[in-house]
């Protein structure tokens, strides 16, 4: 069992200014979308995570070429095909964004490709990657699961599919395959994070997207090559979650947070957090190469208001219910969040462990397989023992339980705080800052 973190005491109030870690979701594509090009890609500021350095391991394996210090990393690929072996073996780790999204960047392998990853990862569904890469051509064995075995082929051919999930990896993963296939896809999808298409129009790659109400219907041609991308990965905002809950949760504290990545696919949090009464606002706004970026500025809030969660906001805050749970707790009355179920389809079940921590800290609260009920109280002062373990190492898990014992109180014991280190290897540390 990893470490564990011991928390006895409320964090103090603070007034400070941080910076989180590179975007997550734009990391590992930045890092996908360079082994395609022949020429140099540079990036500053990316991510230096498990599931990032499992991105560059698996391109790597592929024929790219990788330099990684502490301030840059550069990438020359290998172009759109594929470095030739008897079979390919690649490890995903525990990122369904790299496992999924890579598939079908390898439609046109024409040799066997064995994808495996880390015990959670395994128990996680691919079948949503499955059904549309196999209209492409490739071949996949029986299994729904990792470890799976797939063969592409060398001339794949465009598809026509309609995307009902809310899956960005899935549509990510059919847009990567259809820069391989000679002529023109065409996705119909639910609405969901847009960083590959806003890439994809950068690099002047001839995508077309009509967005609709409830869908976005996107045609993109195949290509023989991509130009290099050079790029500054802005902050996550779902790393950023964690601190604006903890700052609206303590007591005569601000904080800003410095140059955070705010498309509009991934704002649900602040949407959300904003009507159940928080005050946070945003302050030097600019467009960098599609996405928009942005200084947050959150202040602690005093009366919280319960919420009947808009079912709309649930792609973009899909990441952040975790942490938005524990301000529901803390608010004035019922809360309700609905359509939930893709939650239990993450790391760990998160629907259920959300229920699990909220029981652990006497929150009062109603779980089914796809939604949650929340009664909240804003004096709730917790002084009891709390031990959190078995969660499946699953990172967000780990830092709600960091969040709620920092803000509501209590002893509590929670393993596995190395969990962190697949998507935000600073937490702790910035958490030591702010409580200095």
């Amino acid at each position: 069992m990893g470490k564990i973190l011991n928390i006895k005491k409320k964090i103090k109030p603070f007034n400070k200014s941080i910076f989180v870690e590179g975007d997550k979701s734009l990391s590992i594509r930045w890092v996908l979308i360079s082994s395609l090009s022949k020429k140099k890609s540079t990036a500053y500021n990316l991510l230096k995570s498990e599931d990032v350095m499992s991105s560059i391991n698996c391109i790597k394996t592929l024929g790219s070429k990788v330099k990684f210090d502490q301030n840059k990393c550069e990438i020359i690929g290998n172009g759109f095909y594929i470095k030739k072996k008897r079979q390919i073996f690649l490890n995903a780790g525990n990122s369904g964004t790299l496992g999924r999204i890579i598939l079908g960047l390898l439609i046109n392998s024409r040799n066997k490709i064995k994808l495996i990853g880390d015990k959670s990862l395994s128990k996680r569904d691919f079948s949503r990657v499955i059904k549309p890469l196999k209209k492409f051509g490739a071949k996949f064995n029986a299994k729904k699961s990792l470890p799976l075995i797939m063969k592409g082929l060398e001339n794949p051919k465009p598809i026509k599919y309609f995307e009902t999930r809310g899956s960005a990896q899935c549509k990510t993963s059919i847009m990567f395959a259809a820069l391989k296939a000679k002529g023109t896809t065409e996705i119909k999808a639910k609405k969901s994070r847009n960083h590959t298409e806003l890439l994809f129009k950068y690099l002047k790659i001839p995508i077309e997207i009509k967005k609709r109400k409830n869908f976005d219907v996107i045609k993109l041609k195949g290509v023989k090559k991509i130009n290099c991308l050079n790029y500054k990965v802005p902050g996550d905002i779902s790393s950023c979650a964690f601190f604006l809950v903890l700052t609206i949760l303590s007591d005569n504290s601000q904080l800003l947070i410095r140059n955070v990545n705010i498309n509009p696919s991934r704002t649900g949090v602040i949407k959300i957090l904003r009507k159940m009464g928080a005050n946070i606002s945003f302050k030097n706004q600019k467009i960098y190469k599609g996405e928009k970026i942005a200084d947050i500025f959150v202040k602690s809030s005093k009366k919280l208001k319960s919420i009947d969660c808009p079912i709309k906001w649930n792609s973009s805050a899909i990441d952040e219910f975790l942490i938005i749970f524990l301000v529901a707790a803390k608010a004035k009355g019922i809360s309700y969040f609905k359509n939930l179920d893709e939650l239990n389809q993450k790391e760990s079940p998160r629907l259920i462990w959300a229920s699990k921590i909220l029981n652990f800290m006497d929150v009062k609260n109603i779980m089914t397989s796809n939604s949650l009920k929340i009664f909240g109280n804003p004096h709730s002062i917790l002084e009891k023992k709390i031990v959190i373990r078995n969660f499946l190492k699953d990172h967000r898990v780990f830092m709600m339980s960091a969040i709620a014992a920092l803000t509501f109180g209590g002893n509590w014991k929670i393993n596995d705080a190395d969990s962190i280190k697949t998507s935000f290897p600073k937490f702790l540390k910035i958490l030591r800052e702010l409580n200095r």
